[in-house]
């Protein structure tokens, strides 16, 4: 296996910029992109072959996968710093297909406790392909990228 990651053979939406997660997990799964707007952001990707399952629709581990991280994406966001996922609560209500652009985003609920509570969505076009919530933890700070605030310790 090469360590190269090939370009993409596929247009982009506008203002979407590639991530350079290019280690690891996020090595297997990519290539992720991420959009800023109005200080929020939406994270996205096009369904490739090794994103399917037998069926051609993106597999639902990968689903899963995408939703962990863009959800949990505003944890880093927020707080630079690295961050663990403690709990993620999925409904499966659409499949994505070859080829679709699938989206994800979320929403601060709560911070109590140094527990970053999320509501999210993933979506493609006008299907809802997963809702749910999901709980990240804070776990070490480090120098904040663009776009990100500067770490703010919360109390309790």
């Amino acid at each position: 296996m090469s360590d190269d990651v090939s370009p993409p053979q596929f247009e982009i939406p506008e203002g979407y910029v590639a991530l350079e997660w290019r280690r690891g997990f996020v090595r297997q799964i990519g290539p992720l992109y991420r959009r800023a707007s109005n200080g929020a952001y939406t994270m996205g990707f096009r369904v490739e072959e090794h994103h399917t399952n037998g069926m051609t629709n993106a597999h639902g581990g990968m689903l899963m996968s995408f939703a962990d991280m863009a959800w949990g994406h505003v944890v880093s966001v927020e707080t630079s710093s690295y961050w663990v996922t403690v709990r993620l609560t999925l409904d499966f209500l659409s499949s994505a297909h070859m080829g679709d652009w699938v989206e994800g985003a979320s929403e601060v609920m709560s911070t109590a406790d140094n527990l970053y509570l999320v509501r999210g969505r993933i979506w493609s076009g006008e299907r809802t392909l997963i809702t749910g919530t999901g709980v990240f933890k804070p776990i070490q700070q480090r120098d904040p990228r663009p776009g990100e605030k500067a770490f703010q310790p919360r109390a309790g």
